[in-house]
């Protein structure tokens, strides 16, 4: 089935997704697609009021549909069937997320929409399966430990993988019996609009998840400053998470789980597979060209294979096939915005002027839209502006190292520990460096997730607090109450 389209033939979703219906909202925010930058839509931005009345929406579906209250395995029967049908209209979903964002129409189809459709699943499994423990009391007592949902809870998603990342989100919330209230990035908000659409279609009750769509000093502000949205979760940068967790601060007192920033090292040691390296190293920074919070953006390598690792980078890096998120033969992303573009470019620059060797890339790319080539600096200090600031695009700096303490010496950074990956033959060093590595993901001889979702993602330091996936995920949707009952 040829996957190429063309992106003027996409009717887009217009408007907010409230009550099960999409609700008008004034033209705010001009859109254009960063594989051409030709301007197609306007994003409207939902203020105080609308983000209220969302709210209200998703109280009074809660209480009149009895999602909470429901049989368990009622809520999992319903988010299967839509599962299946996210899996049945992957094209269109595919098809609008391609032309707002920066994913590639193969790659969506072969990884965003199935990986989605899993997460639901995932999720929809606990309903009936994790509740409250009896713990243990004195003969005299029967103690319990009771959970149940926040109520409201609301979500607020990025624009680099806009399908799978409202897939965190909802899957937990509706499965532990919540409503949600979710804003998309107002650069890449049509998937997620279709997902909810979808949610109905499948016999969700209408009003359950409810789209705002807007930026974040507006909308988003609205909605963490909220009374009645009990619990927030925010994927992002850090610099957003502090505002957000102001904002709470401001006007009350919540719990949250933010998914944040990243600087993340890739170490390997001279007794690696070159091969496997290399190619796991260029595919953590050439997918999405770069614009992933975890990006390996920091190879940290042992001095002696230094030669063959750059010379296999290069290679892949030159292989690339740049273009348009609509053509299926693409499968190099151009980046978000040209603002985002100028910042990489600016960064590189910046690095550059302190002295690091561009051994490839370090421009943009000439042709349509906001595309960078592959970038790959030499001889950086620690205090290197490519090192140090999360770049978001698709730059690599190397610096070598000749032991162990000096590796772990180069991989800890002092705002970031998201993710890191370790690439060695070595077992008794992979555990030891693990255990050492300040990170909330560690990746052995590979630098990617799996399609595991049990294995929970979330940061140390300021990369973030709590956890999306697994069953923490799940858990941390749901609140708990101590019971204790004399006999």
């Amino acid at each position: 089935m040829p996957l190429s389209f063309d992106p003027d033939t996409i009717r887009m979703p217009k408007g907010h997704f409230i009550g099960g219906r999409y609700v008008d909202g004034k033209d705010g925010l001009p859109m254009r697609r960063p594989s051409d930058a030709l301007a197609f839509a306007n994003c409207p931005i939902a203020d105080a009021d609308l983000v209220d009345e969302a709210v209200s929406v998703a109280k009074r579906a809660l209480r009149e549909s009895g999602w909470s209250t429901r049989r368990p395995r009622e809520r999992t029967n319903a988010m299967h069937r839509w599962a299946d049908l996210i899996e049945a209209e992957g094209e269109t979903l595919a098809r609008l997320e391609a032309v707002s964002s920066t994913r590639p129409i193969s790659q969506l189809i072969q990884g965003d929409v199935a990986v989605t459709a899993e997460q639901i699943r995932f999720f929809a499994e606990f309903a009936d399966k994790e509740g409250s423990d009896l713990v243990p009391t004195g003969d005299d007592s029967l103690g319990m430990i009771m959970t149940e949902p926040y109520g409201v809870v609301g979500a607020i998603t990025p624009w680099n993988f806009p399908l799978s990342m409202a897939g965190w989100k909802l899957g937990p919330a509706l499965a532990a019996g919540n409503a949600i209230v979710l804003k998309p990035s107002e650069m890449t908000p049509f998937s997620t609009l279709y997902v909810a659409e979808l949610a109905v279609r499948a016999g969700i009750p209408a009003g359950l998840i409810n789209i705002v769509l807007g930026d974040g000093q507006t909308t988003g502000n609205a909605m963490t400053g909220h009374p009645d949205i009990a619990k927030i979760s925010f994927t992002g940068s850090t610099a957003a998470g502090s505002t957000i967790m102001a904002n709470i601060a401001r006007t009350g007192v919540k719990p949250m789980t933010l998914e944040l920033g990243g600087k993340s090292p890739q170490i390997v040691f001279a007794d690696a597979d070159l091969t496997l390296t290399a190619n796991a190293i260029a595919n953590s920074i050439l997918i999405n060209a770069g614009q992933a919070c975890v990006a390996g953006s920091r190879v940290i390598v042992e001095e002696s294979v230094m030669e063959p690792l750059v010379t296999s980078l290069l290679a892949r890096m030159a292989a690339i096939t740049p273009g348009p998120t609509w053509d299926e033969t693409s499968d190099y992303s151009p980046v978000i915005s040209e603002r985002q573009i100028g910042r990489i470019d600016a960064i590189v620059r910046a690095a550059r002027g302190a002295g690091a060797e561009c051994l490839a890339g370090g421009k943009y790319l000439d042709r349509k839209g906001y595309f960078y080539a592959p970038t790959l600096l030499s001889n950086v200090g620690p205090d290197s502006p490519a090192v140090v600031e999360e770049i978001f695009g698709p730059v690599l700096t190397l610096q070598t190292f000749t032991d162990e303490e000096e590796a772990l010496a180069l991989a800890d950074h002092p705002i970031y520990g998201l993710a890191a990956g370790l690439f060695t033959r070595d077992l008794s060093r992979a555990i030891r460096l693990t255990r050492r590595l300040q990170a909330g993901t560690v990746w052995v001889n590979r630098y990617s997730r799996s399609r595991d979702h049990i294995l929970p993602t979330g940061g140390y330091k300021q990369s973030g607090i709590g956890k999306d996936l697994g069953c923490e995920a799940y858990q941390a949707n749901r609140k708990s109450k101590s019971v204790l009952i004399n006999i």
